[in-house]
């Protein structure tokens, strides 16, 4: 039966033993071929009501359909429910499946079947509403049948494109009350089509083009989504695996191990300075209390132009020492400091750190093996009372120093931190020195001691204080100069994977774990939240905040294990949902800008973070230095 509403409804039947099929929805790559071939075999015509995106997605079955002498009608462009549409929605449902149509055709349809619509009984409330408006339109809609009509009378019958549509499909077409199988036009002498204007078929073939580009992107996006989603999984299952390994290995071959014996001589620790006034003092106060008594400290100031020098000179201990200096950088002040350092142990650290009692003489014991080159030490945030602070907490402990369990296990560790190192001075100077050629010269110096055939190690159980940014511009300064110096040592570096011995090793194991995850998932990662996003909001909802959901479960499961090494208190992951939807994203454009910065050539300067002195914040150390006028 067919309705016809303008001021009210006219019903048309089918012609007695004519029957009218009709498939709503598709074209369906798989089951509308299936249903060409059992149409041609049986030498029938039917109605294909399709959807305008699917259409769009698949204009070959469409010009096939057209091809067999079948007949196309309009089924929406999504199959949205006409009826709870929105006046722009309810348009645009009509409209860009013309445009469809119009694309593959070169036609437009004048036929409609509303989505949730059987019989036009079913036509009632906001339904009929919409039917009025699409009559409105010039379409003519077409229902189906009360089933209680035979074949034999004539009929239209709903069909979808599944397989019980088929097997539905081909029982009717073996009925032989049935003189013909034909379309809904040819047998109510309707004018299905009208031709489309050269506008409306150029926007229909930029529609298809634009589909096609679109599930060229969406094809990209699922691999992309694996990928990263196979490297983020990989990484987790890493960190977790070697984290296990490396505390079985300090339960088995640190405590009396022969190799690792007692450091007990004089170390020299050098705390390069500029404008550190808030918190030399804190830092100062830490080292002097160390339990490892026999320190030569160096203050090496880099032109401050504040009273951090002035603060050092009267720490009142003369073991304390301040080395002034214009202006020249990090790396050129750490060089001033081993030009002027007396002993072969070296503890290098930040101005801005606290330290505890037994920090320096933890971090040399490794020294003892005439192999370790450097040792990296336990950075902990002090300042994470914040959220800010917190999210930057989980991301030590979890990123970087689980990160360093891994590295140790696997011999390439890449990086020494500034705010607690332990070095050979020989080593050190073995290489040169410390290198101004890159930003982080923190990493690449330990690339250089890698190369150097020395060995570096971790000591967890020398912890130090760090004091982190307090503000998203600060963070995103300190981290871009990170990320940008960590991609110039890679690169400076790069030889180091044809290396043999500990060179080779760093750098096919250290240097394709930073590529891999510290460059290329972090490029890729944000399609997991972005395509997740879309998950929900086009497609299964539940599916996708499932998988989004488990991926988040697993990051929990490996930073709770994480805490637990590091000895904190597992409850601070209840800001690690946060950290994932807004941190870690921002940590991904720090990355993403830092290496389009260095493709492009530009040059980044060093950017000093702006301090507080409240490193010992969290574990309730030594204030920050109030500044006194002097006498």
């Amino acid at each position: 039966m067919i309705g016809i509403n303008r001021d009210g409804i006219r019903t048309g039947a089918m012609p007695a033993r004519t029957v009218a099929l009709t498939f709503d929805g598709g074209p369906d790559p798989v089951w509308t071929p299936r249903l060409l071939d059992l149409l041609r075999r049986n030498n029938a015509r039917a109605t294909f009501f399709v959807h305008g995106a699917q259409a769009a997605r698949h204009p070959e079955l469409v010009r096939r359909i057209r091809a067999e002498g079948h007949e196309i009608g309009s089924n929406t462009y999504t199959g949205a429910v006409l009826g709870e549409s929105s006046a722009p929605r309810f348009e645009a449902e009509l409209e860009l499946t013309q445009s469809a149509l119009a694309g593959t055709t070169g036609q437009r349809t004048n036929l409609l079947r509303m989505p949730r619509t059987t019989t036009p009984d079913t036509l009632c409330g906001r339904e009929w509403d919409a039917a009025r408006r699409a009559t409105g339109y010039g379409y003519v809609l077409v229902a189906a049948d009360e089933g209680a009509r035979k074949p034999a009378q004539g009929i239209v019958r709903q069909l979808s494109q599944t397989e019980s549509a088929y097997a539905e499909a081909r029982r009717l077409l073996k009925n032989r009350t049935v003189d013909r199988f034909t379309t809904v036009s040819d047998g109510l002498g309707l004018v299905p089509y009208k031709s489309a204007s050269f506008v409306e078929r150029w926007s229909g073939e930029a529609l298809i083009w634009t589909t096609r580009i679109g599930q060229i992107f969406s094809t990209a996006m699922i691999w992309i989504l694996g990928v990263a989603g196979g490297l983020g999984i990989l990484r987790l299952l890493l960190l977790a695996l070697f984290a296990r390994a490396h505390v079985r290995r300090l339960e088995r071959f640190r405590t009396g191990a022969p190799w690792m014996r007692e450091a007990s001589g004089p170390v020299t620790v050098l705390v390069p300075a500029y404008n550190e006034e808030a918190g030399i003092g804190s830092t100062l106060r830490s080292l002097l209390d160390s339990s490892h008594r026999e320190l030569q400290i160096i203050v090496i100031d880099d032109g401050s132009s504040d009273r951090t020098a002035d603060i050092a000179e009267n720490m009142g201990d003369a073991r304390v020492e301040v080395v002034r200096q214009p202006n020249s950088g990090k790396a050129a002040a750490l060089n001033t400091g081993l030009a002027h350092a007396r002993y072969d142990l070296v503890v290098m650290v930040d101005a801005d750190t606290v330290f505890e009692p037994d920090a320096i003489e933890r971090i040399v014991q490794p020294l003892a093996h005439p192999a370790v080159g450097a040792v990296s030490g336990n950075t902990k945030v002090g300042n994470r009372r914040t959220l800010l602070g917190r999210w930057q907490h989980l991301e030590y402990v979890f990123g970087f120093n689980l990160d360093r369990r891994m590295f140790e296990v696997l011999e390439c560790m890449p990086t020494v931190p500034g705010a607690i190192g332990a070095f050979r001075r020989d080593a050190v100077i073995g290489v040169g020195g410390v290198s101004e050629d890159t930003l982080a010269e923190d990493t690449d110096l330990t690339m250089a001691l890698w190369r150097a055939g020395w060995r570096v190690l971790y000591e967890e159980s020398a912890v130090a204080w760090t004091e982190v940014p307090t503000s998203v511009r600060q963070l995103w300064r300190q981290r871009y100069r990170w990320c940008y110096g960590t991609l110039q040592a890679m690169w400076k570096h790069r030889g180091a994977v044809f290396g043999r011995g500990p060179a080779g090793r760093f750098g096919r194991r250290g240097l394709t774990y930073l590529a891999l995850f510290q460059v290329a998932l972090p490029l890729l990662a944000p399609v997991i939240d972005v395509y997740a996003l879309y998950g929900v909001l086009f497609r299964d909802p539940v599916e996708s905040a499932a998988v989004w959901f488990a991926f988040f479960g697993v990051q929990v499961v490996c930073s709770g294990y994480a805490l637990r090494l590091d000895g904190e208190p597992v409850r601070a992951l209840w800001s690690m949902p946060f950290q994932i939807v807004v941190y870690r994203q921002l940590m991904y454009l720090v990355v993403i800008q830092s290496l389009v910065a260095l493709l492009v050539g530009s040059r980044l300067r060093w950017q000093r973070m702006q301090r507080s002195g409240t490193a010992a914040e969290q574990i309730g150390g030594p204030a920050p230095y109030k500044s006194v006028p002097m006498p």
